[in-house]
């Protein structure tokens, strides 16, 4: 016996069948798709599964960076105290442990370890800040001025070349041990990176930019101000990592040319007495505040170039 295959059977009206079967009206959307959850968003899924990513990508890499220090300081601590090396010359870290809490508690031979501490931070910041303010006025201006950057070129050039660090001994005859003479040094470290840096992002502005505001009537006043510096924003931000290590260099290395106080000092003073955790110590301390300027100059740069667009990343895993 076979049956019509085009005809149905169909239940009575206002049974669950029938509203199952019901077919939904033109101007109707269908439930499930009338009001889509954030869940169900793919874009907020995407971008919760790139955040998920990035945290755990994050927290292995400050993983590995602990567990490779903590293999470091370990074989240093065994190999010391084994005697495969020798601790009068390499020091152990429970030595600079030790060196680091005597500092903190009963101060130093020229006083206070937070004195000392503070006469290095001031004399790197300082010098920094004339540094950075010198290179980035002098770049962005030589970097405008076309014929004012040829005829000082050779000049500029016969300064980088000269063993900066030689010019320590050259400032502390002229300026004394006081502050100045490091200040001035760290300055002349910091100068050369950032203008250089400046100075090239300057001669790199689009062209098609400086010609639309010029045609909008600016001036070059506003050109070098809205256009150009802005646009040598990243030049100079990113030498300014490199900056404010030689900002510290310029400091340490004044002070073990000579010096009343200072960290230099102490590195100094424990280098003539035979103490490498002396030196260690003050060299923790010095790396200590790299790392902390590191960590500023990078949210300063983040956020002076936030304005900037961010480019596409594509769906691969990046190393």
């Amino acid at each position: 016996m076979t049956t019509d295959s085009s005809t149905t059977p169909t239940a009575p009206a206002g049974t669950p069948a029938a509203a199952e079967t019901a077919p939904a009206a033109p101007g109707d959307a269908a439930p499930d798709t009338q009001e889509a959850s954030p869940g169900n968003d793919p874009r907020a899924a995407r971008a919760a599964q790139v955040r998920r990513q990035r945290i755990r990508r994050r927290v292995l890499v400050n993983a590995v960076r602990v567990a490779l220090l903590a293999i470091f300081i370990g074989l240093w601590q065994v190999m010391a105290s084994t005697g495969a090396v020798d601790e009068f010359y390499t020091g152990k870290p429970s030595g600079i442990c030790s060196k680091l809490w005597d500092w903190i508690r009963h101060g130093t031979s020229q006083g206070p370890l937070w004195d000392q501490v503070w006469v290095t931070l001031q004399e790197t910041l300082l010098g920094f800040a004339v540094g950075v303010v010198l290179g980035v006025v002098l770049g962005i201006v030589l970097g405008r001025l076309r014929f004012l950057s040829d005829v000082l070129a050779p000049f500029i050039k016969t300064l980088n070349s000269i063993p900066r660090i030689l010019l320590g001994s050259v400032f502390s005859i002229w300026f004394g041990l006081g502050i100045s003479s490091k200040v001035t040094l760290a300055a002349v470290l910091v100068f050369f990176g950032v203008f250089f840096n400046a100075f090239q992002g300057a001669r790199e502005v689009d062209r098609n930019l400086l010609a639309n505001a010029r045609i909008l009537g600016a001036g070059n006043t506003r050109v070098t101000l809205h256009v150009v510096v802005p646009s040598a924003l990243s030049w100079i931000t990113t030498s300014l990592h490199v900056a404010f290590g030689f900002a510290i260099t310029g400091a340490i290395v004044g002070e073990l040319l000579g010096a009343q106080q200072g960290l230099g000092l102490l590195i100094f003073q424990a280098q003539a007495n035979f103490d490498p955790n002396g030196v260690y110590a003050g060299l923790v301390i010095t790396a200590v505040f790299a790392l902390a300027a590191e960590g500023l100059i990078t949210l300063l740069e983040k956020r002076l170039l936030r304005w900037q667009p961010r480019p596409q990343k594509s769906s691969g895993t990046t190393v």
